[in-house]
C-alpha cells in the first residue's frame, strides 16, 4: 500500500530554490546523481570492514547508467549501501538533509580519513527535479530484506511503497519533461559527455548501457582514466605527467615544468600545476578564457578555468586542485569568500613560483625563453600585490647595457657585477630595445662603468611603482633629473665653471623654449649627445604619458627639463652665438625636436621640425 507524505514546512520556497536557482546548468543533475551513487559505493565498502558479509569478495562496486530516447526515461544505479523506509524519509524528505553528512559524523578517528564521501546526499539529488516531471527511488538497504520505492513529482508531497528488490543498492529513474533543454538528456552522447566532463575521474566504474543498431544491449565504461593527481608522485612516469599536461591544457606541446602535491591536516587537497613552454592563447589579454585551473571536489569535476583558485597575473598556468573540503555544489559566489579556497590559492601561487624558480636557478636557457613567452604577464603580479613581491623579484630578467643579444640578467646577477661604487640599480624606461639602447640618459653610466636595466614592456611603468628596492639596493631612474654620482675636485670645479660660461645661453633657450621645457641647465652627464630631456622626481615620464593617451586619457603637458652638454660642439657653437649677441634662429627648435627623438618620444610637429632643421643645414 501506499503511503503518501508531505515535505517538511517551506519545502516548496526550498524545492523551487532548489530547481530554479541552485545550479547554472541543467546537466549538473547527472554529476550530482553520480557522486551519490559514488557515496553509497564509499560507504558499503566502508561498512564492509566490519561486517565482510555486507559485501561478497567478487561484486564489482559500480554504477550503471542507461537511457531510452523513445521513452524519455533516465536511469541512475548503484549496488552500494542503498537506503531502507526511514533513511528515504530522513534523507530525501527533507531538502539539504545530508546522509553523507550524519555518516561522516558517525565516524571518528584514522577510518574518517579512509572514507572517500563526495556528495552531499539531499541537496544534489534534488537537482534531478530540473529535468524530470517525476523522480523514483528504488532502494534496498544491504544487509536487510525489504526493497522499498520514494516516488515524487517535486510538487511538495513524496509517497513510499514496499517493493521487492533483489539486490542491496539504489536505483533512480527519472521522467524527464518534456522540454527541448530537458528530454535531449536522453539521448546516448549526452550522457557519455556529461559523465566525461564532471565524473571522468571518480573511483568506481561507471557504464553506459545503451542499444545498438540491432537493438542489442551494449555496455561500455565511461571513466577509465585515473586520478594522476591523486596518485603518488613517486609512481608517475615523466611521460604520464606530459601527456596529462595534454589532456588539460588541450594546447598541444610540452610542459616547462610541472608541481604535484598533496597536503593534508587542516585541510586536505591534491594539486598538479604545469606551467607551460609557450604562452597560452590569449594570455595577453587577461580575457576569462585564459584563466587555467581546473577545480575538483573529491575527484569530481566542478569548474574549468577557475580564476578563485590563482591571481591574474599567473593566468599561464594549467593544471588542477582537488579538495576534499568544498561542497560539491560550490558557487563561484561561495568560491570568491571562502577561507579554504584562498588557502587554495596561497599554496597554488606559491607552488608555481618555487617551481619557476627551480627552473630559473637549473635551466637556464629554458627560462629566458620562458621569460620572453610569458615575463611581462608575470610583471604583473607587482600591481596590488604585497605576499609574493620577494618571490616576483628573484624571477625577473632584463636586458642590460651589459647584456648579449640573447641574454638576460636577474637583479641577483645585476647585483654581483656592481662596482664598489655604484649605490643603487639603474633602469630606462622606453617602448623598444633599439629606442633606449641608444638613448642619451645612458652616457653618465656608461661612463662609469654601471650597467643599466632595459625596461620596454607596456607593463614596466606600472611595475616600478611597487618595484622600489632589492637587496638594500634602491631603484633609480636615469631619465631623472636628480641622477647625481660623486666627483672629483676637478669635475665640479670645471662643472662650476660651465655653469657660469653658459648662464646666458640657457636663459636664452629657456625663454624660446618656454612653452615645452620647464629649465635649461648645463650638464655633465652627457658625454657624446649635444643635449636630453630629463624629469623631475615625481613627475609622469615620456613613456607613460604615451600609454595613457593612447588608451584615451588625456593627461596634462608635463614639461620637462632639457639639458645641454657644454662640451658638445653644437653646444659651443650656440654659445659663441649668444656670446656674439646673433640670433640662435632654428637651433633651439632643433635641439628640443632631436631630444626628443632621442628618448623615443613622438615630434609634436614634424613638419615644423623639418623646417627647422633644413633652415640650421642651409645656414652658414
Amino acid at each position: 500500500m501506499s503511503e503518501k507524505m508531505e515535505f517538511q514546512t517551506e519545502v516548496r520556497e526550498l524545492l523551487n530554490l532548489m530547481i530554479h536557482s541552485l545550479y547554472s546548468n541543467k546537466e549538473i543533475f547527472l554529476r550530482e546523481l553520480v557522486s551519490n551513487a559514488a557515496d553509497a559505493l564509499d560507504k558499503l565498502r566502508f561498512l564492509s570492514i566490519a561486517d565482510p558479509s555486507l559485501l561478497p569478495g567478487d561484486a564489482e562496486l559500480r554504477i550503471d547508467i542507461s537511457a531510452n530516447d523513445e521513452t524519455k526515461i533516465l536511469t541512475v544505479e548503484d549496488n552500494g549501501i542503498g537506503m531502507n523506509k526511514d533513511d528515504l524519509i530522513q534523507n530525501l524528505g527533507t531538502i539539504a538533509r545530508s546522509g553523507t553528512k550524519n555518516f561522516l559524523q558517525s565516524i571518528t578517528g584514522d577510518a574518517k580519513r579512509d572514507v572517500n564521501l563526495i556528495g552531499q546526499f539531499g541537496v544534489g539529488f534534488y537537482s534531478a527535479f530540473m529535468v524530470a516531471s517525476k523522480v523514483e527511488v528504488h532502494s534496498k538497504k544491504a544487509g536487510e530484506e525489504q526493497g522499498f520505492q520514494w516516488t515524487s513529482e517535486g510538487t511538495g508531497e513524496f509517497s513510499i511503497d514496499e517493493l521487492p528488490k533483489e539486490k542491496n543498492g539504489t536505483k533512480i529513474t527519472i521522467y524527464l519533461k518534456d522540454e527541448d533543454d530537458c528530454k535531449n538528456f536522453s539521448q546516448d552522447w549526452q550522457i557519455r559527455s556529461i559523465v566525461r566532463k564532471y565524473s571522468e575521474f571518480v573511483t568506481h566504474p561507471i557504464y553506459i548501457r545503451s542499444l545498438d543498431k540491432d537493438k542489442k544491449e551494449t555496455i561500455e565504461r565511461l571513466n577509465e582514466k585515473p586520478a594522476l593527481w591523486r596518485q603518488s608522485a613517486k609512481s608517475i612516469e615523466e611521460k604520464q605527467y606530459k601527456e596529462f599536461y595534454e589532456l588539460v591544457s588541450h594546447e598541444g606541446g610540452e610542459p616547462l615544468a610541472w608541481s604535484h602535491t598533496h597536503v593534508e591536516g587542516a585541510q586536505e587537497f591534491w594539486s598538479l600545476l604545469y606551467i607551460p613552454s609557450k604562452a597560452p592563447f590569449g594570455m595577453r589579454y587577461a580575457s576569462e578564457q585564459s584563466r587555467g585551473l581546473k577545480l575538483y571536489v573529491k575527484r569530481v569535476f566542478i569548474m574549468d578555468d577557475c580564476k578563485e583558485l590563482l591571481p591574474n597575473w599567473l593566468r599561464f598556468a594549467r593544471g588542477v586542485i582537488d579538495t576534499e573540503d568544498l561542497p560539491l555544489n560550490v558557487s563561484r559566489e561561495i568560491l570568491q569568500s571562502n577561507k579554504i579556497v584562498v588557502n587554495l590559492k596561497k599554496h597554488a601561487t606559491k607552488k608555481i613560483l618555487d617551481t619557476l624558480q627551480g627552473v630559473a636557478n637549473d635551466r637556464k636557457e629554458d627560462y629566458a625563453k620562458f621569460w620572453v613567452e610569458m615575463g611581462a604577464v608575470l610583471k604583473e603580479g607587482f600591481y596590488m600585490n604585497w605576499e609574493f613581491l620577494d618571490e616576483l623579484k628573484n624571477l625577473l630578467r632584463f636586458k642590460s647595457t651589459k647584456t648579449s643579444e640573447k641574454e638576460f640578467t636577474g637583479l641577483e646577477e645585476y647585483i654581483a657585477r656592481m662596482p664598489e661604487s655604484q649605490k643603487e640599480i639603474y633602469y630606462i624606461v622606453g617602448e623598444s630595445l633599439s629606442a633606449v639602447q641608444g638613448s642619451p640618459h645612458l652616457e653618465a653610466c656608461k661612463s662609469k662603468g654601471y650597467e643599466v636595466l632595459f625596461l620596454t614592456d607596456t607593463v614596466d611603468e606600472f611595475m616600478m611603482q611597487s618595484l622600489h628596492e632589492f637587496k638594500d639596493k634602491k631603484f633609480h631612474d636615469v631619465a631623472l633629473g636628480d641622477l647625481e654620482f660623486e666627483k672629483t675636485k676637478e669635475e665640479e670645479e670645471a662643472e662650476k665653471e660651465s655653469k657660469k660660461n653658459y648662464e646666458k645661453l640657457c636663459e636664452s633657450l629657456q625663454k624660446i623654449l618656454g612653452e615645452d621645457v620647464s629649465e635649461v641647465r648645463v650638464s655633465s652627464r652627457l658625454k657624446d649627445s649635444p643635449c636630453m630631456l630629463v624629469r623631475a622626481a615625481g613627475a609622469m615620464g615620456a613613456h607613460m604619458e604615451k600609454l595613457m593617451s593612447l588608451q584615451g586619457m588625456e593627461m596634462p603637458k608635463t614639461k620637462r627639463i632639457l639639458e645641454i652638454n657644454p662640451e658638445h660642439e653644437i653646444c659651443k657653437n650656440l654659445l659663441a652665438k649668444s656670446e656674439a649677441g646673433e640670433d640662435l634662429g632654428s637651433y633651439p627648435a632643433v635641439l628640443y625636436g632631436q631630444a626628443l627623438l632621442a628618448e623615443g618620444s613622438v615630434l609634436p610637429d614634424p613638419a615644423a621640425f623639418v623646417s627647422a632643421m633644413n633652415r640650421v643645414l642651409l645656414s652658414k
